[in-house]
C-alpha cells in the first residue's frame, strides 16, 4: 500500500466568491451536475475509513472547493474525530485546508491550530491586483476581508502559506506583488499559471497568460528569490523548491512536477471520486465512496485510461536540455500539436528561456541550498 493523498471538496463547487479565472466553476459549468451537493457524514466516514485504510506510512486529507469552509466548522471538527476513530499504529495523518479566507475567524483559527491543519490562503497581492479578479458575489473587492483572515492565521500560530494565481496582468506585476508579500512577512509562496476552460481556446480569456509573459514571470522571480537568497534569507517559493529537489537528484513533491500523472483521488460533494482536481469532468468519474475500496478505483479502466494520456513524451522534451527538470509540465497545460504528435507543454517556450536565462545562478542556488543542508545536518 502507499502513501495516500485525498482531496475532498466537502462543498462541491459553491462558493462565496466570484472570482473572474475561476476553473473550477468552468469545469462545474461543464458537468451534468455542476453543484454535487455537500458532503454528508456518511460519505465523509467513507472517506475518513477507506483512505486510512488504503494507505501505508501516510495519510493527507486536502480541503479544497469551491469554498471549503462553507462546510462549516462542525464538518471538520467530525473529521478529525473520525480520523481518531480510525487511526491504526504506523499511520501518520495530515490535514490541509485551501481557502479564499473570508469566513476565517476566531474559532476557525483556534481549530486550524489545535488540529495542526496547514492552510493555504489565496491572496494576489496588494488590494488593487487582488480585487481586479477575486471579487466576491456582490462584486465587491475582498482584499481587506483575506488580510483579516492572514493576521488571525498569524496570531495565533497557524501554518499557512500563500497561494498567487498568475495572470497575465498578475506577471507584469510580479515585482510589486512578491515585495508586498515580503513586507507582509509570507515566507511560503505558491503561484499558479491560469487556468483557462479546457472547451475554449487558448488566449480568448481576459486573464490570460501567454508564453511571453510567463517567461518574465519565471525570469523575474527567481531573481527577486535569488537576491533574497543571497543575502542568507531563503523564502519557500514552491515552484523554485521543486526545481531545486529535481536537480539535486531528489524527487519532487509537487506532482505536475513528476512528469506523468498518479490518482489523486478527488471526491466531489455526492462522493464521486475523481483522478486529478483539473479533471472532476462527468467522462473521468472512477466511482462513487463507499461503493469500491480505493484500490479497486485506482485500477479501473477510467483510472488506466486517464494515467496513460500523461505517458507519451514529445520528441522536443527527449532532446531538451532542460527535459529533466521541466518534464513537461502538468498535462493540464499540454497541447496536442496538428501533426498528431505527443501534447507538448504550452508554455515549454517560457520554461526553456528561464532556464538558458538563468543556469548560472539556478545551479549556484542549487549548490548553496545543499551546503546549508550539510551545515545543517546533526553531528
Amino acid at each position: 500500500m502507499p502513501p495516500v493523498n485525498l482531496l475532498a471538496k466537502p462543498s462541491s463547487s459553491a462558493c462565496n466568491m466570484r472570482c473572474k479565472y475561476c476553473f473550477y466553476h468552468a469545469i462545474a459549468s461543464a458537468r451534468d451536475t455542476a453543484f454535487e451537493g455537500m458532503l454528508s457524514d456518511e460519505a465523509l466516514e467513507h472517506l475518513i475509513q477507506s483512505g486510512m485504510a488504503y494507505a501505508d506510512g501516510l495519510c493527507s486529507f486536502a480541503f479544497q472547493g469551491g469554498e471549503p469552509t462553507l462546510a462549516g466548522l462542525p464538518f471538520y471538527q467530525k473529521a478529525v474525530k473520525l480520523q481518531k476513530k480510525y487511526a491504526r499504529p504506523g499511520l501518520a495523518v495530515s490535514n490541509a485546508l485551501q481557502t479564499n479566507g473570508l469566513a476565517i475567524d476566531e474559532e476557525w483559527v483556534k481549530f486550524l491550530h489545535d488540529e495542526h491543519f496547514l492552510v493555504g490562503l489565496s491572496l494576489d497581492g496588494p488590494a488593487e491586483i487582488h480585487d481586479r479578479n477575486r471579487i466576491d458575489a456582490e462584486g465587491k473587492g475582498t482584499w481587506s476581508r483575506v488580510m483579516r483572515a492572514a493576521r488571525l492565521l498569524k496570531q495565533h500560530g497557524v501554518d499557512y502559506n500563500v497561494l498567487c494565481v498568475v495572470t497575465g496582468g498578475n506577471a507584469r506585476a510580479i515585482e510589486k506583488i512578491y515585495r508586498f508579500y515580503r513586507k507582509q512577512g509570507f515566507r511560503y509562496l505558491q503561484f499558479i499559471p491560469c487556468l483557462e476552460p479546457l472547451e475554449r481556446e487558448r488566449g480568448s480569456e481576459p486573464y490570460h497568460l501567454s508564453v511571453k509573459e510567463y517567461g518574465h514571470f519565471l525570469i523575474r522571480i527567481f531573481d527577486l528569490w535569488y537576491a533574497d537568497l543571497l543575502r542568507g534569507d531563503y523564502v519557500s517559493i514552491r515552484h523554485l523548491d521543486n526545481w531545486l529537489l529535481l536537480a539535486l537528484g531528489e524527487a519532487p513533491e509537487v506532482c505536475t512536477m513528476c512528469g506523468k500523472c498518479s490518482i489523486q483521488f478527488v471526491v466531489e460533494g455526492d462522493g464521486g471520486v475523481y483522478p486529478c482536481d483539473f479533471y472532476v469532468y462527468d467522462e473521468w468519474r472512477l466511482g462513487t465512496l463507499g461503493e469500491r475500496p480505493l484500490a479497486e478505483l485506482a485500477a479501473c479502466e477510467t483510472a488506466r485510461r486517464f494515467l496513460n494520456a500523461s505517458h507519451p513524451i514529445p520528441e522536443q522534451c527527449r532532446a531538451c536540455r532542460w527535459g529533466a527538470l521541466c518534464r513537461n509540465g502538468c498535462r493540464r497545460d499540454r497541447v496536442a500539436p496538428a501533426d498528431g504528435g505527443a501534447p507538448l507543454n504550452f508554455y515549454c517556450d517560457a520554461i526553456r528561456a528561464f532556464f538558458s536565462a538563468r543556469e548560472t545562478e539556478f545551479m549556484d542556488a542549487a549548490r548553496r541550498v545543499l551546503a546549508q543542508r550539510a551545515a545543517n545536518a546533526p553531528r
